[in-house]
Parts: structure tokens; sequence; C-alpha cells
């Protein structure tokens, strides 16, 4: 039988929430107090950690810092409240995680979905909940950092992330609530939490550019849904995103989708679910490379199997057609102004394509990172897997540090590139999936954290000397004991 804590079932609501937050957090000492020397260059303020994005990877780190006593930024491009995919380009229902996960809650249970949730709908509410509403998620997130007061500043576009050799990275911005003036913020580190995308893009295939850019899109852009009305829609990819743009294409009222798999069957094991444990979260950044690039390959070829809830969603629908097998080798733009796609079952028609073919790292994408780009070592720059297990995601995947930092590939050539922070997808094949998904977000939070703020430690261990040899306040004031006469000294015989 279900029950209530006796203190959640005599509180409820937000507010009694929140209370609760504060007694826990005042209970832990959290968040400790800043500890890091302040700095300043040329008169301008130095942050002690500049946090680029400020979706969930962003904010669970953010929170980590400031419980440490570490002053953080989070600069995003987006407007309040709109951070990440959750409210943009996230086409799915509900979330594909179990409900129970506590992602960003970094251990304090009043953080969690499920309080939030309670507190606002109840136990009952919360027993017959199947999995998390994708736009009730954005709310949660929303509420984390305004409960939290996470510093976040919206509409802020970095321009440029530039390592420097005084120790020091600094970011070029402009601000987007001020009409696009440019400004610089320095930093002593610079963490890139920009999600699945991270240091790339969507990828689309070669003969995408066959086709009207107007004729197509991805599934990671925001199209708008209501232009498909009553056209045909093609849909590249058997994965979730393709249900989920699929489902959005028809429930917008698309005469025809077709989906076009390029597999003989859809997967249907979710194996990455099925190695999720503590032991992987904490022990595969410290796994030999061979054993990593495995693990990280055989995820890769098994594929993730679309969510079962997100199939039906398409299914239901008579106008939904289902091709496996179904590869897209050519495509062309026909006289009559229709889509011509050649598959390996033939050639289809379509008036819209929708790609849900992922993301590929391509820095070329990302002209703010093109200061320290080229510099990157990569794993295909250090490692050679076993024959069989070639891999060209895996090896253009960042090799990083321990603190989730970029290496040189040159040593030498890129000074400072080591206080640039790789805490996105593309470090997965380093430090695993503790950097964007649900289930390790709060273990990749916390690890980072903790480096960074041994680092600044470290860095400053001169100073922290200085400031204990000065410490002067007294414990005792002298006035605690009365001096005793010493007594005389007596043999005994």
């Amino acid at each position: 039988m279900n029950s209530r804590s006796p203190d959640l079932a005599a509180a409820t609501g937000l507010p009694a929430l929140e209370a609760r937050l504060r007694q826990d957090l005042q209970w832990l000492g959290l968040p400790a107090r800043r500890w890091v020397p302040p700095r300043s260059r040329d008169g301008a303020p130095v942050l002690d950690v500049a946090i680029v994005g400020g979706g969930m990877a962003g904010l669970a780190l953010a929170a980590s810092l400031s419980h440490l006593g570490v002053q953080a930024r989070i600069f995003d491009r987006a407007p309040a409240g709109f951070e990440g995919p959750w409210a943009t380009t996230a086409r799915m229902e509900t979330l594909r995680s179990p409900k129970e996960l506590t992602g960003p809650a970094l251990g304090l249970p009043a953080l969690t979905f499920r309080a939030w949730f309670e507190a606002q709908f109840g136990l009952a509410a919360w027993d017959a909940l199947d999995k998390i509403p994708r736009l009730q998620w954005a709310e949660y997130l929303r509420w984390y950092r305004q409960v939290l007061a996470l510093d976040v500043r919206n509409q802020q576009q970095v321009l440029a992330v530039r390592p420097r050799a005084d120790g020091l990275v600094q970011l070029d911005l402009a601000d987007g609530a001020r009409g696009g003036a440019t400004y610089q913020v320095l930093t002593r580190h610079a963490v890139l939490a920009t999600g699945r995308d991270g240091l790339g893009g969507p990828w689309v295939p070669d003969w995408a550019q066959a086709l009207p850019r107007a004729a197509w899109g991805h599934s990671a852009e925001n199209w708008d849904a209501a232009t498909l009305a009553g056209k045909r829609v093609a849909v590249v990819g058997g994965g979730a995103s393709a249900m989920d743009s699929a489902a959005t294409a028809l429930e917008a009222g698309a005469a025809r989708v077709d989906l076009l798999v390029r597999r003989a069957e859809l997967p249907r094991i979710n194996k990455g679910k099925g190695a999720g444990s503590p032991g992987m979260a904490h022990g595969f950044q410290v796994l030999p490379d061979d054993w990593k690039w495995r693990i990280r390959h055989y995820i890769n070829v098994q594929q993730v199997p679309p969510p079962q809830g997100s199939t039906l969603r398409v299914s239901r629908h008579a106008n939904a057609h289902f091709h496996l097998g179904a590869a897209v080798q050519s495509a062309a733009l026909r006289p009559d102004g229709a889509l011509r796609l050649e598959t390996a079952k033939g050639p289809i028609a379509a008036d819209f394509v929708i790609f849900c073919t992922g993301f590929r790292a391509d820095w070329s994408l990302r002209p703010e990172f093109a200061a320290f780009a080229p510099q990157v070592r990569l794993w295909q720059d250090r490692y050679q897997p076993a024959a069989g297990l070639a891999d060209g995601e895996l090896a253009e995947s960042p090799d990083l540090g321990p603190l989730f930092e970029f290496q040189e590939k040159k040593p030498g050539a890129c000074p400072g590139l080591e206080r640039v922070h790789c805490f996105c997808y593309p470090s997965a094949l380093t430090h695993g999936a503790v950097s964007g998904d649900i289930p390790q977000i709060s273990d990749g939070a916390k690890r980072l954290a903790q480096g960074l703020a041994g680092k600044l430690f470290s860095d400053d261990v001169a100073l922290h000397f200085t400031a204990m040899e000065n410490y002067a306040e007294p414990e005792l004031v002298g006035d605690e004991w009365m001096p005793a006469e010493f007594p005389a000294y007596e043999e005994r015989t």
C-alpha cells in the first residue's frame, strides 16, 4: 500500500515543497559559502565557471557548483523557459525514461520531479501516471532553475570561445535582449553544456542537397507541422524521433505519411537500458579504451528502438505506412513540384521530407568553436579499434581528460584548451552517458563540479595557504582558565 510520509501528507502545494527544500539545504549546509578568491583582469571581473547552455545538463552542473561554493553563470541563446528541446523541437508526448528516475535532483528528494508533481497533483495522480509528459518536464526544469536561484542569462548568443595562455577563457557574446550588442566575458573555466548536437548539428544524407531546402526539414528543427496538412510526407528513419515526427505530421492532418526505414526490422530491445547501473555510471570512465569502444560501438550498432507508445501513436493512423528495408538512395524534384525518392523498394512520391537521421560531430557547423576546434585531439588521433569495430561517430569523438576537458592534438599548440570542458553528448565515449541523459545526469554534474572545485583550489593553493596563515579568529580569548601554582615535588619512601 502506498502512503505519503507524514510531513508531505500535512503540507501540500509548491510553497510547502519549496519550504521543505530550503530546510533540507539548510540542514546540509548548502550552498557552501563562496571560497574561491575573486579575480579580475584589466578591471573586468573573472567568473569561476561559465556554462554555455541552460538545458538540463547546464542547470544540474550550475546547481552542483553552487553547492560547492563555486560561482557559475549560464549563458543560453533561448528566451527564458525555452532552454533545451523540450518546449521547442521535441515532439514526443512523454519522456522515454521511467518516471521514477531522479534526473537532475542531485540526491535531494525535495528536488525530484516526483516531489514537484505530488506537491501539486497528489499521490493518486502519481500512481496513475505512466510516463512524464514532455511539457510538464519543461515546467519542472523552469521550477528547478527558479527554486535554486541559478544565474542564467538568456538570449545570449555565444559567438566565440577563446582559450588563452594566461589561464583564462574569453567568451565573445551577443546580447539578444539589447539588440545584439556584443561584449566579452572572462572565465577560469568554460563548460560546453550544448546538448545532443553539442559539437556539430543535425545530419542529413548527401542526396538531400538535390531537394529544395523548403521541401525538407530535420527532426531537430522547429518546422511548422500545420503546413503539412493535406500533404504527402516521407519520414526518413525508424527511431524515436521518426515516430515523434511522423505522429506530429499525422496529427496535423497530413494526407499520408510514409516511414522509410533502412533496416529490415526495427530494433526491439534497448541494449543501453540493460547496461544501466551505478557501476556503469561510476566505472565507465576508468575502463580501458578497448572496453569503452566496445560498449559504445555495440550500442550504436544495435541502435535504440523507438518507444512502444510512440510507435503506436503512429500506427493507429490508417494513413501511416511503415516501409522496412526501404533505404533511400537518391531524390529529385519532379516537374510538377512533387518529390521523387528512389528507395531500395522502388520510387515513392512525397511533398515534404522529414529527416530523422540524428546528429554528427561537425565543427564546421559551430563557428563559435573555430578558435580551438582544429587543435582538439580526437579518439581517431590516438586509437585504432579492433578489426570489425570501425565506427565513424566514435572515431570523431573528442578524447577528453578526467574533467571532461579537451586535450591538444599537438602539445603546446593551443594554450588554455584544457580549461574548456565538453559536458555534452560527444563526451560519452570517454566518460559514459553522464552528460545529457536523465538516468545519470546528477552523477555527471557532481563529478565535473567536484573536479572543477578541486582544480580551482589547487590553482590557488598559495593564496589559500596565505589565508590560512593570516587566519586570526581566536578559539580561546585567555580567560577560560586560571593558571595553577605548580606543586612542590616530594619523594615518597
